[in-house]
């Protein structure tokens, strides 16, 4: 029996649109995070989580909870609107 194709260890199957959408709105948490001229340290304080969280959050690898986001956004002053500001339906 031949052997389904390997994953990529940094990529979870089916994850195509899902991570577009993980890494769309880390990048807008860190654009946003550095209009204020904060630390990573900072903004990881503001909300309970450790800076190392902060840059999984911005590099998409780790997903931002809801409550999380709702959190950031409060941190960062802004609707949780903002950061889903710019993405595509489509991809």
């Amino acid at each position: 029996m031949a052997k389904p194709p390997a994953q990529s260890p940094h990529r979870e199957p089916g994850r195509g649109m899902e991570h577009h959408i993980d890494a769309h709105l880390g990048k807008r948490v860190c654009h946003r995070r550095r209009m204020l001229q904060w630390t990573q340290q900072r903004l990881g304080s503001a909300v309970g989580v450790r800076f190392q969280q902060i840059q999984k959050y911005e590099s998409g690898v780790n997903k931002i909870s809801a409550a999380r986001l709702w959190a950031i956004a409060n941190a960062l002053g802004v609707p949780v609107t903002y950061f889903f500001e710019g993405l595509d339906e489509h991809g």
